[in-house]
């Protein structure tokens, strides 16, 4: 058993008597947060599958660089995923896996999947691994390559497209991505804000009438109308 392993073990233990930490006290955590945020709790696990793959993330948000997302940005893309009872996700940017595991433990309870791309092979062979350490493999396929040429082969409806990769590629996901997106679905798109929003992208998803998107938190939430 490696290292890292024994740790999550440990974890997993830790786990079954006390929340995670609050955002604004976890490693990464960008510090204590203004508003809502700050009135929130540690997710509490309700089962042993979930108190495991807290563990991993936890272990992630400790130990790894990369992250893809913040702790309250993971639990809304669970909170998006298991309300719409999301039969299939697109994630592009898989990075290290932390927001996949996320929407793991939503797809968990919906029985659905996630497809996930990512561009740089050492990140996606650490994601494969907390995949694995999450349990999640049978729920998540990653892909490794070029994820605008790769989506080119994805086929049937998609409840959830997450965007958070290249941003001056986040138009061309949109439009290979979004005739694939069922009425009613979401294109949540990651790191909307002044300073790294593209605005090919606003401009694509604000001024078309089959969409419907606000922008809260650095998220930029959008609809499929019909």
């Amino acid at each position: 058993m490696s290292m890292r392993t024994m740790v999550r073990a440990a974890l997993v233990g830790c786990l079954a008597a006390i929340a995670v930490e609050p955002l604004s006290a976890q490693p990464g955590g960008r510090g204590r947060l203004p508003g809502d945020v700050a009135l929130e709790k540690g997710p509490l696990a309700a089962n042993e599958f979930e108190k495991n793959a807290l563990a991993v993330l936890t272990d992630i948000a400790a130990n790894e660089r990369f992250r893809n997302v913040p702790q309250h940005d993971g639990r809304l893309l669970r909170i998006f995923t298991q309300s719409l009872n999301a039969q299939h996700v697109v994630e592009l940017g898989t990075s290290t896996g932390y927001s996949g595991i996320w929407f793991g433990l939503a797809l968990k309870e919906t029985g659905g999947k996630l497809t996930t791309y990512e561009i740089d092979a050492k990140r996606a062979a650490t994601a494969r691994e907390n995949f694995e350490q999450a349990k999640m493999a049978d729920l998540i396929t990653l892909v490794e390559g070029d994820a605008h040429e790769e989506v080119k082969k994805l086929t049937g409806s998609i409840d959830i497209i997450f965007l958070d990769a290249d941003k001056d590629g986040y138009v061309d996901y949109l439009n290979k991505l979004l005739p694939l997106l069922r009425p009613g679905g979401l294109i949540l798109a990651h790191n909307i804000n002044p300073r790294m929003a593209d605005p090919q992208y606003m401009e694509a998803i604000t001024t078309n009438p089959n969409l419907e998107t606000v922008v809260r938190g650095g998220m930029a939430i959008t609809l499929k109308k019909k």
